[in-house]
């Protein structure tokens, strides 16, 4: 069993000429990432692998997050791009079962159909907003996990897990 943390990418820019793919994280998505890492470090719930998505905002989350958590960087895993389904998300992190607490940082809708999935929930009904961090306790392959916490940016840094 491993516990998943999801940290969605703080707030970026607008989208530009350049596209989805090259926005960067403004200060406010910058000061969300360095938020959630102080919150999971002063809970005693760092992760032990960091991966992300290789868009620019979401890798840029992910190095915010490991600077202020003074943890190694992050570890850029393709299938965490923008669309990922659940299925795939359980299939890849089976690879990192040897980790007790892994963050993956990405992208909604993909984030909140992975919960909704893993949950068994139908309808929808979560949504995690930018700079959210929420975690789920899991073993992959295997579908069904249990929510832990999932924490909304505004409160990120203001509560303890």
């Amino acid at each position: 069993m491993i516990e998943l943390v999801l940290l969605r990418h703080g707030k970026a820019e607008n989208f530009n000429v350049e596209g989805d793919f090259s926005r960067n994280l403004v200060e406010k998505g910058r000061e969300q990432a360095r938020r959630a890492a102080r919150n999971l470090k002063g809970a005693g719930l760092l992760p032990d692998i960091v991966l992300t998505s290789p868009l620019i905002r979401a890798r840029q989350t992910a190095d915010e997050f490991c600077l202020a958590a003074e943890i190694p960087g992050a570890v850029i895993q393709g299938w965490l791009a923008s669309g990922m389904s659940p299925q795939t998300a359980m299939t890849e992190l089976s690879a990192f079962r040897d980790f007790k607490r892994i963050a993956i940082v990405g992208h909604e809708p993909d984030f909140s159909l992975l919960v909704e999935w893993i949950l068994g929930v139908t309808g929808g009904g979560v949504e995690l907003k930018k700079g959210a961090i929420a975690c789920l306790r899991i073993t992959p392959p295997q579908r069904f996990g249990s929510l832990v916490y999932l924490v909304p940016p505004k409160l990120a840094g203001e509560v303890e897990l």
